[in-house]
């Protein structure tokens, strides 16, 4: 009975799941292009370098946004007769997609940041340009702040890959304004270059911590050997189990597929066997909660072919 409760449990946030993805992509996509305006603004009054690359970053943060949208729709669709394992990848590829068109635009940015280190300007306007860009700092703390809440509830790459832009637009932003204040009032032009070039370095990092995640989800990379460690001594608790080997981890999307062979007393029943690994599903299932789980059962002594990255 437990076990079926776990199971109703499941579909419950499932639904809870699809409805918070749903809602913080529509909030990113908006937020996105409000930034894309006011920033274009604030760009045509001061011609500011450093407010260029903080706009050119919400050009691509909308394009991303807009994919990423596609991307957790595609995510969220059951499985089906020919994505028998879901369609949780989609949320990698969109983080994939992310991290190119964050690459796009820093080239774009490092080629008018030469240009002003050798032509450096004092920037007009400043003032209206710091209140714009203040307004859009607080506009994307608020989404940020609204995005972690989501990712601890659903552990979407997708959406982690999407708050990451915007947390790295949050520096950005932060660096305009220290840029316009310096270059306008204290006069050294040289800051707002400068500012930008910092800003490209750090978004190029963070495209490629988005890039090396996606690529690991999309190769099936292993869970780590903690998490690895951690499923073999759930398994082992139990008094009728012998010792596990095979063990095979993977993440797709939001959901973690767990398995392996269970190697149990030749002399049980199949009746027996049958429950003690129902009876191990849902001891994982309480501390991985929404993962898939497939358990081969062996009785103790075949010498059967072990897969060679044996744990």
């Amino acid at each position: 009975m437990s076990y079926l409760k776990d199971n109703i449990d499941s579909d419950i946030s499932i639904v809870e799941r699809s409805r918070a993805l749903r809602n913080v992509t529509y909030a990113s996509v908006l937020v996105a292009i409000f930034l894309v305006f006011i920033k274009f603004i604030a760009w045509s009054m001061t011609d500011s370098v450093s407010i260029l690359s903080s706009l050119v970053d919400s050009v691509f943060d909308s394009l991303a946004s807009l994919f990423n949208l596609f991307a957790v729709r595609q995510a969220l669709i059951p499985a089906d007769k020919e994505h028998r394992f879901g369609h949780g990848k989609a949320e990698a590829l969109s983080g994939l997609a992310q991290s190119t068109f964050i690459f796009g635009s820093i080239i774009f940015l490092l080629i008018e940041v030469v240009r002003r280190f050798f032509s450096p300007k004092i920037i007009e306007n400043s003032f209206e340009g710091i209140i714009i860009i203040f307004i859009s700092l607080l506009v994307t703390i608020a989404l940020v702040i609204y995005q972690r809440r989501i990712i601890k509830k659903t552990n979407s790459k997708a959406i982690e890959a999407d708050s990451l832009h915007y947390f790295s637009d949050v520096l950005l932003n932060s660096g305009v304004i220290i840029s316009l204040l310096f270059t306008s009032y204290i006069e050294i032009p040289l800051i707002d270059p400068i500012v930008a070039l910092l800003i490209s370095i750090y978004i190029l990092f963070i495209s490629y911590k988005i890039f090396i995640s996606s690529i690991d989800e999309l190769m099936d990379k292993e869970f780590s050997e903690e998490d690895r460690q951690r499923i073999i001594e759930i398994v082992l608790k139990h008094s009728l189990v012998n010792n596990i080997h095979d063990l095979r981890t993977r993440k797709s999307g939001s959901k973690n597929f767990i398995q392996f062979h269970l190697e149990l007393p030749a002399s049980i029943s199949l009746l027996m066997a049958h429950e003690i690994s129902d009876e191990v599903e849902e001891l994982l299932l309480y501390n991985f909660p929404g993962s898939e789980i497939i358990i081969h059962q062996d009785p103790e002594g075949i010498d059967d072919q072990r897969d060679f990255f044996e744990v």
